[in-house]
C-alpha cells in the first residue's frame, strides 16, 4: 500500500465533499449510509466547511481520516465520533458508556482489496485509544456482507445488538465492536 493515512485538515472541505458525494453514488450507498446523494449535493458550501472543520486534525469530538495516494488523490475515508454516555446514538438508542463510533467508511471501487479499509480503521482505533476510549463500535446493514467481512478482518466482532434502519421497520443494522487491547 502506498497511501498515507492521515487526518483531514479544515481547509480541505472541497475534497471532503467530493469524496462523500462519490461514496453516496456507490451501489452499496442505500444500505451503507444514512444520507442520500440528493440531500448531500444540495447542501451549501458552509455545511461542508463546518463539517470538515468539526472533524479535522486536532479535534477531540470526531476525527476523519483519509487514504491519500502518491498523486494526492483521496482513495478512501473513515470518521470516528466520540459518543458520550447518556446520549442517544444515530438510531435513537441509548449510549451506555463513552465510546468511539465509526461512520462513513468508504474506499473507491478501484482502490478496494489492497488493505486501505484496514489501515483507515487502524488509524481510527489508534486515535480512539489515545483519547482514552475503551471501546469502538460501528453498525453495518444486515445485507452488507462485503463491509461486514472487512470489519471482522479489522478485529470488530458482532455484539448481538441490533437497530432498525431509519426509514424501515424490517431492515436491521448490526453492531460490531472492538475493545481496547
Amino acid at each position: 500500500m502506498n497511501h498515507v493515512i492521515r487526518p483531514i485538515r479544515a481547509d480541505e472541505w472541497r475534497a471532503v465533499k467530493a469524496l462523500r458525494l462519490a461514496a453516496l453514488q456507490d451501489p452499496a450507498a442505500p444500505i451503507a449510509f444514512l444520507e442520500t446523494y440528493e440531500d448531500a449535493v444540495a447542501r451549501p458550501d458552509a455545511y461542508w466547511q463546518e463539517r470538515t472543520a468539526g472533524a479535522a486534525e486536532g479535534t477531540k469530538e470526531r476525527q476523519q481520516f483519509v487514504a491519500e495516494g502518491p498523486d494526492g488523490q483521496w482513495a478512501g475515508s473513515v470518521t470516528v465520533l466520540v459518543e458520550q454516555a447518556g446520549t442517544r446514538d444515530p438510531f435513537g438508542g441509548p449510549v451506555e458508556r463513552t465510546q468511539g463510533h465509526v461512520v462513513g467508511v468508504f474506499v473507491r471501487t478501484g482502490q478496494r482489496g489492497n488493505g486501505l479499509i484496514g489501515a483507515l480503521l487502524d488509524a481510527a482505533l489508534e486515535w480512539s485509544w489515545r483519547l482514552g476510549l475503551e471501546r469502538v463500535r460501528l453498525f453495518v446493514h444486515e445485507r452488507n456482507s462485503r463491509a461486514e467481512a472487512a470489519y471482522r478482518k479489522a478485529g470488530f466482532a458482532p455484539t448481538g445488538v441490533t437497530a432498525t434502519m431509519p426509514g424501515s421497520t424490517s431492515e436491521l443494522e448490526l453492531e460490531f465492536a472492538v475493545e481496547r487491547p
